[in-house]
């Protein structure tokens, strides 16, 4: 699959642009800075170079190359060529590496607060989920999971939505009745669909396709993209569209490069981050569109999902774990984001 370049028209500062400098930047004074430093940053990620993940990483390094008079330059080292995302996280926090996306379910480890984002059925719709990023909520989260981890969360990258892959038919919420799903091995994920009545199932992604062939499970959750990247509609023809979630990545700091920087290079960084986190959610946003009609051009079939049903379903289980997770105050401010 191919996707083209979205070209963007610089936005006005966002909610989420605003916040991050009045969070990050409180202390500088601003003006005062003398003559700037020459910086290089190393920035990792696991995208390929049609992937948000690289496109947003180039529109960093270019906005950051216009702001600092090509005084900051980034190299951007994709593909997973420094690791997998939590060897990334790790070299991070022990200073060896600058910049990362980083998928927050991978740092629970270092993190407990990240773990608020594996929590299904989260946002109403885009808007929210836009709404919750760009504003207060998403200031205290990530100022929450810098303090855990002494890694910086800049902003928000994201945007793929997940629904349900299935090898059967889905007609109604009756067929989710003792559906083998793959999923990810969060507590979240698990009370939520075993009380949607399926039966969450522990698998490798490598093992996936082939356990899909073989019927050793019934189906997966995933996004539109990663469904047509791995062909997964080629052996589970049928996609629910539950959209019980919209993906966020971290686009994180690390602490010893934040305090090499100096007052204005630490503005330049932020505002070019803040920049270029819009410009990366509107191409996933977009490539998932694109995603979905190829899945459909290719053969695999649509099922609308009961979802306000599914949310009512989920709401009464999920509310223990989230509060045995310490994450009752973060959740409540997510869904009341106005």
């Amino acid at each position: 699959m191919t996707h083209e370049r979205i070209a963007s028209p610089r936005h006005p500062l966002r909610p989420l642009t605003r916040g991050l400098l009045a969070g990050a930047v409180m202390t500088a004074s601003l003006g005062i800075a003398g003559t700037a430093q020459a910086l290089e940053l190393r920035f990792g990620h696991g995208g390929t170079e049609d992937t948000a993940y690289h496109l947003g990483a180039e529109r960093f390094k270019a906005l950051l190359s216009e702001q600092s008079d090509g005084n900051i330059d980034v190299t951007i080292l994709g593909n997973s060529v420094l690791g997998h995302e939590t060897e990334m996280f790790e070299q991070q926090m022990a200073g060896a590496l600058d910049i990362s996306i980083i998928n927050p379910g991978l740092i629970t480890d270092f993190s407990p607060t990240a773990n608020v984002f594996s929590i299904p059925f989260l946002y109403r719709d885009e808007a929210h989920w836009q709404t919750v990023l760009d504003g207060e909520v998403g200031r205290a989260i990530a100022d929450q999971i810098t303090a855990e981890t002494d890694v910086r969360v800049l902003a928000f990258y994201g945007g793929g939505k997940r629904q349900i892959v299935s090898r059967q038919p889905l007609e109604s919420l009756d067929d989710l009745a003792g559906l083998q799903i793959r999923t990810n091995p969060t507590r979240p994920l698990i009370t939520a669909w075993e009380a949607l009545g399926a039966d969450p199932t522990v698998m490798e992604w490598s093992e996936i396709y082939t356990g899909l062939q073989l019927g050793a499970i019934d189906g997966l959750l995933n996004e539109a993209e990663w469904i047509h990247r791995m062909r997964f509609h080629e052996v589970a023809p049928h996609i629910g569209l539950s959209e019980h979630d919209i993906t966020v990545r971290l686009l994180t700091l690390s602490q010893a490069t934040w305090d090499r920087m100096d007052d204005t290079q630490r503005e330049q960084v932020m505002t070019a981050a803040a920049e270029s986190a819009d410009y990366a959610r509107e191409v996933q946003l977009a490539q998932d569109a694109e995603a979905l009609d190829l899945l459909v051009e290719e053969g695999a079939t649509l099922h609308e999902m009961d979802r306000p049903t599914m949310m009512e379903m989920v709401a009464g289980p999920l509310e223990g774990v989230i509060a045995d997770m310490g994450l009752t105050e973060f959740h409540q401010m997510i869904v009341n984001a106005e």
